[in-house]
């Protein structure tokens, strides 16, 4: 059965963040399981001995969530903002919008779902948000479905 390809967009930052978490994985995070288990197989009988267990779940985890990495990692797609349109929202874009509402301005990054952080003004293009502006143009009007109710957005600028 053929596997499907996962094709993962990141900017260069979101690449190296990913290649450094897995390193780390691989390296400290591993050897620290490693050394858990051996631990908690030197402690007795391991029918009863759910300290072992644990570690052994543990150990599971970090391996399945580092061949997903791994997995990303090859099918991995750097983003290169110098290509990019910015005569409508896409991936990377900064738009500059005003809330209809509140006559509040705000700037979101559109980026992948790996690299989203609010707290960074960097929101995902899956997120309602990211949907709603995909493609959208300056003085373009967006309504927005989020958990509050409905929100509606001008688009003031788009830029890099």
């Amino acid at each position: 059965m053929a596997q499907t390809q996962n094709v993962s967009y990141f900017t260069e930052d979101g690449l190296k963040k990913l290649q450094d978490e897995l390193l780390f994985l691989k390296t400290k995070e591993r050897a620290n399981l490693t050394r858990q288990v051996a631990e908690a197989r030197d402690k007795g009988d391991l029918s009863e001995n759910a300290e072992y267990d644990a570690a052994r779940e543990a150990q599971g985890l970090l391996e399945a969530r580092i061949a997903k990495m791994e997995d990303m990692l090859a099918n991995a797609r750097l983003l290169d903002a110098s290509t990019l349109d910015t005569s409508k929202a896409s991936i990377l874009t900064k738009v500059k919008v005003k809330n209809a509402k509140t006559q509040q301005e705000v700037t979101y990054t559109l980026v992948t779902q790996s690299e989203a952080n609010l707290k960074e003004g960097k929101i995902s293009v899956d997120s309602p948000i990211g949907k709603a502006l995909m493609g959208k143009k300056v003085g373009d009007k967006v309504e927005v479905n989020v958990p509050a109710g409905t929100m509606l957005f001008e688009i003031i600028s788009i830029s890099i």
